[in-house]
């Protein structure tokens, strides 16, 4: 009898030894893991061996650690969050495969993961390269560099182990108050889509599944940000779908994500019309669709919509809603219990994990899951790929104004003063990487200049109102701490609820957190997660104070049991103030509690000290009486969350530009920004201004190069600037008024209109030809015209081809962008831009949606901006 209690442990190994042989085998014999059957066949017979909740478990993603728990080896996941970001290429590639490797070793049937993050500009990670933010690219009007860019961004990513990207954003930005408009390509559906169609095609090209978004229209009245929207079907079509459906049916993206915001109170995430009607069965999507993050279990939670989680399950899954991210809700226990009641079918389950399925064998994880850490080592943040961010920089810079031919400075100037909050620091815009090296603009003036230039540096101002000077952690006491610690007691959860035990425990000296998009520590997630603070706060002096709370996202904070703060919603980093008077050494109780969702992680508690902006706005006009010309760097305050309702430049930096001009030295003003600003207050007194964008990690570089003139500035406007805030929106492609466009106190003209830039150069358009002058309703046309630079320095045009419908019915916009090239003159040089305009782009949605070429004269305007038309002619569209 003891002897055979000794086999049992030896018996039990064998028989798990045969047992995952046996497995094996059959895995091995399984068609589905045969490469070259179709892939429809291939995901038919995976289904057929999955059980409900293998299917389910296919629609689902999880964010956050993954290694040491059962998530995978239980019953599989479909998809995974942003596990990689924190790690450098390397390390990213080794931790995917060991998660590829739990997934298809350890699991009944081996289906690798699909791992995603976000790649607007750059892959999101340690050590990417950061090209120019999405508004700067649409800047280029460069479809050929936005393809390199775009194949540089897609090796990256794979090369990490990643095989999704949650970008592109096809947005229209047609309200710049919005606080996305920096994700966007601007606010016309024509170039949004070439843009689009350059960044998915290549991004797809490398083996990256893109994810356009955000689907559809996500910003409401007043420029916030996924309000209702209500939109006409006519206007959704004409301007918000052209993108999408291009990025679609010509980029081949394989998925698309539903947007937070619902449509004619509808949600996106539960909106068949969206999902099924128009994108799978009118453009035959064949890809998956994701929700936003959270926005699926905002049906139950914030449209209300669904009175039960198994409800909004339903409306999601129904409706076309594919996979639910970033984490496991009203995708897990109650969709499962939908399909068990017989609520949702279980053939709908079957189509949602087909489409899942059929993304992960076109990709070939099946077959080559595994990436070289070794490659992605080298790729990442390459020198190659630091110089085309650098071309990518230079190419999205636009000249707003230079008056007198201030610029290019002669790099053999005396002096020169380097002014401003973004002068000295790398800001490169939302949904961005980290860890590589940002060339600030002061590094690329100081390497830009002689070695005589004497460069003098004043920050002048903060970029806003910012938080106050850190608690110092003497005037901390944390909770049940022993006498003499000092600090708060920090409690860490890998949830954004505050729930259960506290992953970690700590003294925190101060809440002084920068954490951008890493971990506050290894044993907490590096997205999703929250904090509490408790302890005591012990004034040294009695005093009237003014304490800050800066948080990116959800905070409330108390001070003796009273919520002075409570803003528990996802918001972009921001300073909350209140005033109260403190009495020295007493012991007030404090508690913060916070959460992170996405988009980097500020935690910051401070209180007031005297102010220093007048002494830095007197050191820069110091710096700046001692030079012979000065540039200050300005920058606004924006990103997801962070709606506007002013639009000139945010706390003193306004004041800063006047201080400055007013000494008459030449002042150059460059922003750093990723949406329009007002100017009103300044314009005037300044000599040059370029828009430079959030330019990537080049950026210092490339702004140095158009200022000193290594480069001659090329970009043009993919937004409208608007004189004043009352104007918005306001955008080129408006339609015939009943009235007039103008204000009691101001014209309806803008202050820089959509695709306007400056040269260094002047470029001369003539001999306009279109072919033939008549046509039938599926002809093309076709259009060229020769531009020549007739200046002395090397440029680049940007030459622009609108149309015009005179007679329509319905009224068509006043013009309408269908064409666009850049191209490169040496002085004196002649180029042929030509333009072919397919049937599709001269039809329009007739009264009742259906797409029609009218009979009638079509007028061509050709010029360099939407403003600025060089030269104008016709053609006739003709029944026969």
């Amino acid at each position: 009898m003891k002897r055979i209690k000794c086999l049992i442990p030896f018996l039990t190994l064998i028989l798990a030894l045969f047992l995952q042989m046996s497995c094996q085998q059959k895995k091995e014999k399984a068609s589905y893991l045969n490469a070259s059957l179709p892939v429809e066949k291939r995901t038919k017979d995976l289904l057929r061996r999955m059980t409900l909740e293998e299917k389910i478990a296919q629609l689902q993603c999880e964010i956050g650690e993954v290694e040491g728990k059962d998530i995978i080896t239980e019953k599989g996941i479909g998809n995974l969050a942003v596990i990689l970001r924190p790690y450098e290429a390397r390390h990213a590639a080794e931790k995917a495969n060991r998660i590829q490797r739990l997934a298809v070793e350890k699991t009944r049937l081996g289906i690798p993961i699909i791992i995603h993050d976000e790649a607007l500009h750059g892959i999101v990670g340690n050590k990417g390269t950061s090209f120019p933010q999405a508004i700067g690219l649409a800047a280029t009007w460069d479809t050929e560099l936005v393809e390199r860019v775009a194949a540089a961004i897609g090796k990256e990513t794979r090369s990490r182990g990643i095989n999704q990207v949650l970008s592109p954003v096809l947005n229209i930005a047609r309200d710049v108050r919005w606080g996305r408009v920096e994700e966007t390509y601007g606010e016309d559906p024509y170039l949004t889509s070439r843009m689009g169609v350059s960044f998915c095609k290549n991004i797809e090209k490398q083996g990256v599944i893109t994810t356009p978004k955000h689907y559809a229209a996500n910003v409401g009245d007043g420029g916030r940000d996924s309000n209702v929207i209500h939109f006409s079907e006519r206007l959704l079509r004409e301007i918000y779908f052209p993108a999408f459906k291009a990025c679609f049916q010509e980029a081949g993206a394989q998925s698309v994500m539903a947007a937070y915001n619902s449509i004619e109170g509808i949600p996106c995430s539960a909106n068949r019309w969206l999902l099924t009607d128009v994108l799978k069965k009118e453009w035959g999507f064949k890809g998956f669709v994701v929700s936003d993050y959270g926005s699926a279990s905002g049906i139950y939670s914030d449209h209300h919509t669904a009175a039960t989680k198994k409800e909004a399950a339903k409306q999601a899954i129904e409706a076309g809603l594919d996979v639910e991210l970033p984490e496991i809700d009203i995708y897990g226990e109650p969709l499962l219990q939908a399909v068990k009641d017989g609520l949702v079918s279980e053939s709908t389950i079957d189509e949602a994990a087909a489409r899942v399925l059929g993304a992960k064998f076109r990709l070939g994880l099946f077959e080559k899951r595994y990436v070289d850490p070794e490659y992605a080592e080298k790729i990442n943040d390459c020198p190659e790929h630091r110089q085309l961010a650098r071309q990518a920089a230079q190419e999205a810079i636009v000249l707003l104004k230079n008056q007198d031919n201030v610029l290019p400075l002669p790099k053999e100037i005396k002096s020169i003063a380097v002014i401003g909050p973004n002068s000295d620091v790398g800001q490169l815009g939302g949904y961005s990487g980290f860890g590589m090296k940002v060339v600030t603009v002061l590094e690329g003036i100081k390497d830009k200049v002689s070695p005589a230039t004497k460069v003098l540096y004043a920050q002048g101002c903060q970029l806003e109102r910012t938080a106050l000077p850190p608690i110092a952690t003497e005037n901390l006491i944390p909770a049940s701490a022993k006498p003499g610690i000092h600090g708060l007691k920090g409690e860490y959860f890998n949830n954004m609820k505050l729930e259960g035990t506290p992953d970690l425990t700590r003294i925190d000296r101060q809440v002084n957190f920068n954490w951008e998009s890493g971990s506050p520590d290894p044993k907490i997630n590096s997205d999703q997660f929250s904090v509490r603070w408790t302890g005591k706060l012990v004034p040294s002096q009695t005093n009237i104070y003014q304490l800050s709370i800066t948080t990116d996202n959800g905070v409330r904070f108390y001070l003796d049991g009273k919520l002075l703060v409570d803003k528990w919603y996802d918001r972009g980093p921001t300073s909350d103030y209140v005033s109260l008077k403190l009495e020295a050494g007493h012991a007030y109780d404090i508690l913060i509690e916070y959460y992170e969702n996405g988009g980097g992680a500020v935690a910051h508690l401070g209180w007031n000290l005297k102010p220093k902006e007048d002494i830095e706005i007197q050191e820069a006009v110091a710096a700046a009486k001692k030079s012979e010309a000065a540039v200050i760097v300005t920058g606004i305050a924006e990103g997801e969350g962070r709606d506007r309702s002013r639009l000139e430049l945010p706390g003193l930096q306004e004041e800063l530009i006047n201080a400055v001009s007013k000494t008459g030295v030449p002042t150059v003003v460059v922003l750093i920004n990723g949406s329009a600003v007002t100017m009103a207050n300044w314009i005037d007194r300044v000599a040059a201004i370029v828009e430079a964008w959030y330019p990537g990690e080049e950026g210092g570089n490339a702004i140095a190069d158009v200022l000193f003139g290594d480069y001659n500035p090329g970009g043009r406007l993919p937004i409208t600037f608007p004189q004043s805030v009352g104007q918005c929106p306001l955008y080129y492609d408006y339609k015939p008024t009943g009235r007039g466009y103008d204000y009691v106190e101001l014209s309806g003209k803008p202050l820089f209109p959509f695709g306007y830039g400056l040269s260094y150069t002047k470029f001369e358009y003539s001999n306009l030809k279109i072919t033939p002058q008549k046509i039938g309703e599926r002809d093309e046309v076709r259009v060229s015209v020769d531009v020549q630079n007739i200046g002395e320095r090397r440029g680049d045009e940007v030459v622009q081809l609108y149309l015009h419908d005179p007679v329509s019915f319905p009224a068509r916009p006043v013009r309408e962008l269908n064409g666009f090239k850049r191209i490169s003159l040496e002085p004196k040089e002649k180029k042929t831009a030509t333009f072919i305009l397919t049937p599709e782009q001269i039809s329009f949605l007739d009264a009742q949606l259906k797409r029609i070429v009218e009979p009638g004269t079509f007028e061509v305007m050709v010029g360099s901006s939407s403003e600025d038309i060089r030269l104008k002619g016709s053609f006739e569209v003709v029944s026969r």
